[in-house]
């Protein structure tokens, strides 16, 4: 019943929206900025309200998951990351997610953008989140950050967009820990994709680190076995 009456609701608005936007500039008549509704007085086009209802009803109706029912790793999900760049990625998400919701909206994307010396317009910032935003939230959530990234890496951000701004100037974009001293980002990142998966081969490093570590162990105490054997003989 809910879902139906929300069905109804916005598609009224969606018509609304696209009766007005159909007539001459001339029959147009300013309208109460109290009359209007959220998504309307947000600056939503009928084509991005068709695109909210469907998501929405989709939810209701089960044929899609909401944001709550996702489980997400990042360290899984993308392994051509390695951990190190994860978390300095995680912890640049969270310096300008100042709202500490998880999340960063259009405004908190300005003063990011604005901070790295590359300030955007108000058209380029929301093009910016649509171009990654999956779930049509109007913000970034951490994996859709990650995505910006990703697709930076594969080649696959216009040279001239402000994705590929942000995560050339990101901080990121220098430390690159472990992928054969390559000081380029985006260099590394194509040297690790041809390693395979970066996140498997720290693991496998590290465990050969302690390895090392316990057989040097043993042979110091050997080493000192023996030496104390020597002395009291």
């Amino acid at each position: 019943m809910a879902s139906e009456e929300l069905a109804k609701k916005l598609q009224s608005r969606l018509a609304a929206a696209e009766e007005v936007e159909q007539r001459p500039e001339s029959e147009q008549s300013p309208v109460p900025a109290q009359s209007l509704e959220p998504d309307h007085a947000c600056g939503d086009t009928p084509s991005e309200l068709a695109t909210k209802l469907n998501r929405r009803l989709d939810i209701n109706d089960g044929n899609a998951p909401s944001r709550a029912t996702l489980v997400f790793n990042p360290y899984t999900e993308f392994k051509e990351f390695s951990r190190k760049q994860i978390k300095d990625m995680e912890a640049m998400f969270k310096r300008y997610d100042t709202g500490k919701d998880g999340f960063i909206d259009l405004m908190e994307l300005k003063l990011m953008m604005e901070k790295l010396g590359a300030p955007q317009t108000h058209l380029g910032l929301k093009n910016m989140i649509k171009e990654v935003d999956e779930d049509f939230d109007g913000k970034l959530s951490f994996r859709e950050f990650l995505l910006i990234f990703r697709r930076a890496a594969a080649g696959e951000l216009q040279e001239e967009s402000g994705l590929m701004a942000l995560a050339r100037l990101s901080e990121i974009n220098v430390s690159t820990e472990g992928v054969m001293g390559a000081k380029d980002f985006f260099e590394a990142k194509v040297q690790a994709l041809s390693q395979g998966s970066k996140f498997e081969a720290e693991i496998r490093e590290e465990k050969e680190e302690r390895k090392k570590q316990e057989v040097e162990k043993k042979e110091r105490q050997a080493a000192f076995k023996q030496l104390q054997s020597a002395f009291y003989s």
